[in-house]
């Protein structure tokens, strides 16, 4: 059913992957030998639970080590997250709990299910070294315990108590596992721009030699016309493709992908709510350009959904890729919370895409990700989540918003300080649209807000404008408001520009720092989301360094 159409030089850029060897950073655990059960969980933040996993381990009695006290607090999790997801089956017929936000118990269970592969994963990421990995699995998991315990809050019925008591045993494990990581180890700071590598396979011609080292030297990343290369499934709304809407596309694509799935969306506005779950990894979106092609929906909190329920397009599906489409969600400032796009997806790249709403406008849930030239828009919160993201050469654009309120670029919900998630804006600029332009006297803008207590949000070689107030940062609750998180996050300024950029007047809280080089190159695609691990297989350029 797939047409032969698609960008046949981003094809071959992907292709060129699967040709390249990636280093990483691999740590034998069994080097790391432990004396005790009471001396491994003594340092963790639940030890009781700690020792209840491990106490009784035959493997752990033979072979004292991190390594096999690591994978019986993890056995232990994953024993734990599959009873959840049977409460969750239950809970969800009868009465046995009861929605005020519609998605509540749907949302649980998707996201309890993500956690289950993510242990797993985890599990792997241990067992072979990867420790960068596996901490990154586990950090996206304890994003979905915040997330299922959000939308519970408001729900009621008779297996809300056992519900929330199954949450925390479970993830009381992960926490553990998470804490007694090792640190990786850290990389070669050598900052370079990456497009491509140019060492081709024997079986790329010299034609396609010739395009692919073209668009290296011309550097702006323009793939040309679609030109009757590969294969992909086209989406219409006219109905000259395969499918009139996305969702049909996404549908239609196969389960469990080990390949790259190519959509092909033409330009159009198509009005529904696309959700790409996390057994269709591997998809790639592609438009006409951020102008002409456009996915559109208005759901919102205020209409009764769940705030990750309410995103225009929403991806679960691991190593998504989007380029030249726009995201939009159209409910408006008077709704609340309204998400345009939702990404909980691990190795997500968006590239050359636009980003419309108001408040959470965009929800970096969880996993790594990259958005690179993007033009991302709202009024409060509209980069919000608890990802390790990292943003390069965007517009992140603030809009006027409700008389009465602030607004904040970004809120980072970061609840421990074990997990490796936080906000990285480098070599982007800040604006403010024209209308807010005109008022930012009468309206207070902001970098960033606390969400959780360990928030972490930096801003690197960026241009900030004028809008923003001097103060540069403020509190969960407004200016005035109470302490949450002031000593235990991180937000950092490196070497930016621009009438909002000067520091002297920031706010003086311990968890705010004007950074140095050292500090600053933690944030980098490199270290931050281990870009040079998986970025060049997407053909979006991308700084390693700084």
């Amino acid at each position: 059913m797939a047409v032969p159409i698609v960008h046949r030089t981003f094809l071959l850029l992907l292709l060129l992957h699967f040709s390249s060897v990636l280093t990483e950073t691999v740590v034998d655990l069994k080097n790391y030998p432990i004396t005790s059960a009471t001396s491994f969980c003594r340092s963790t933040p639940y030890p009781e639970a700690c020792l209840s996993s491990v106490k009784l381990s035959v493997s752990i009695q033979v072979n004292p080590n991190i390594l096999t006290f690591l994978l019986q607090s993890l056995q232990t999790a994953l024993t734990d997250a599959g009873e959840l997801s049977r409460l969750f089956a239950a809970a969800a017929s009868g009465h046995n709990i009861v929605e005020t936000q519609r998605g509540t118990v749907r949302d649980c269970t998707e996201l309890n299910g993500v956690t289950v592969s993510a242990m797993k994963k985890s599990v792997s990421g241990v067992k072979s070294g990867k420790l960068a990995d596996a901490k990154a699995y586990l950090s996206g998991a304890l994003t979905n315990r915040a997330t299922c315990l959000e939308a519970l809050e408001t729900a009621a019925g008779p297996m809300k108590a056992t519900l929330l008591g199954s949450i925390r045993d479970t993830y009381q494990q992960v926490s553990n596992a998470l804490s007694a990581l090792p640190r990786p180890g850290a990389g070669n700071r050598r900052g370079r721009r990456r497009l491509m590598s140019a060492d081709f396979p024997g079986w790329v011609s010299r034609r396609d030699r010739r395009i692919l080292l073209q668009q290296q030297d011309d550097g702006d990343g323009d793939a040309g016309d679609y030109d009757g290369q590969g294969e992909t499934l086209t989406v219409a709304a006219d109905g000259t493709g395969n499918f009139t809407t996305v969702t049909d596309a996404v549908n239609f694509a196969p389960n469990n992908s080990a390949v790259r799935i190519f959509i092909y969306v033409r330009q159009g506005i198509y009005q529904e709510n696309v959700e790409i779950p996390s057994w269709k990894p591997n998809i790639v979106l592609l438009g006409d350009g951020r102008d002409v092609t456009v996915i559109t929906g208005n759901r919102s909190v205020a209409d009764g959904w769940t705030t990750f329920r309410s995103a225009t397009v929403a991806v679960s599906g691991d190593g998504f890729l989007a380029r030249d489409i726009t995201f939009e969600n159209t409910a408006g400032p008077a709704k609340h919370q309204a998400v345009a796009l939702r990404v909980n997806s691990d190795l997500a790249a968006v590239y050359r895409c636009a980003i419309t709403g108001f408040q959470d406008s965009l929800y970096v849930h969880s996993f790594r990700q990259f958005y690179r030239e993007c033009d991302i828009s709202g009024t409060i919160d509209f980069i919000f989540g608890n990802a390790a993201a990292a943003f390069q050469g965007c517009n992140i654009v603030t809009r006027i918003p409700l008389p009465g309120q602030f607004t904040v670029v970004a809120a980072q919900s970061r609840d421990s300080p074990y997990e490796a998630t936080g906000i990285s804006i480098q070599n982007c600029s800040v604006l403010a649209a024209g209308d807010l332009d005109g008022n930012s006297n009468a309206v207070k803008s902001f970098l960033g807000r606390p969400w959780r207590n360990y928030s972490v949000t930096v801003v690197m070689e960026s241009y900030i404008g004028g809008f923003i107030d001097p103060r540069g940062w403020t509190r969960w609750a407004g200016v005035g408001g109470d302490d949450q998180g002031l000593d235990t996050l991180y937000y950092g300024e490196y070497q930016n520009s621009g009438p909002g950029s000067d520091t002297d007047n920031r706010v003086d809280w311990a968890g705010y720092h004007v950074m140095e080089y050292d500090d600053a190159w933690n944030f980098t695609v490199s270290e931050f989301i281990t870009g040079d691990e998986w970025l060049d297989s997407t053909s979006f350029p991308y700084d390693d360094g700084i």
